[in-house]
């Protein structure tokens, strides 16, 4: 309940205590009549059935707590698992990427040797050294035996 109700009952116990207190007889002991018995029973009885609601609205909030505790908590899983998965694609494309990168500078390496290779063998430089090696090899066999060693002959 809220505060104000809670001030209100306050107030009126006081008002409903206040004259018991200072009402006396010419004997000087407290008047307690039967009136003041019943009034004190209803009010006994007011605020036991006021503490049971305020019990029952702290078990609801309470239980309302729990629940958004549980909601915050499938929530939150719900958002770690959409981030791993992320991650994980995040992964897989950085690890493609490098793959395909690697790939493609080994193959481009390896066409430029052999591009290299024949162009400096089309430009006849190179063949026409092998010629004339062969050439001086059909009279010399100690050039003989090394051209065929490197499978030139």
């Amino acid at each position: 309940m809220k505060c104000s109700n809670i001030v209100f009952l306050f107030n009126i116990l006081l008002l409903i205590l206040t004259p018991l207190a200072y009402a006396s007889d010419n004997s000087g002991a407290t008047a307690f009549t039967q009136e003041d018995r019943e009034r004190l029973i209803r009010l006994e009885v007011t605020m036991k059935e006021f503490k049971e609601s305020v019990d029952k609205r702290f078990e609801q909030v309470d239980k309302r707590f729990e629940d958004l505790r549980e909601d915050m908590n499938k929530r939150f899983d719900q958002m770690m698992n959409f981030l791993w998965i992320i991650v994980t694609i995040f992964v897989a494309i950085m690890a493609a990427n490098i793959g395909f990168a690697y790939w493609d500078r080994r193959t481009i390496i390896k066409r430029s040797t052999d591009e290299a290779i024949a162009r400096i063998e089309k430009e006849g430089k190179l063949t026409d050294l092998i010629k004339a090696l062969r050439e001086l090899a059909s009279k010399d066999q100690n050039l003989a035996e090394i051209l065929r060693k490197f499978h030139l002959l």
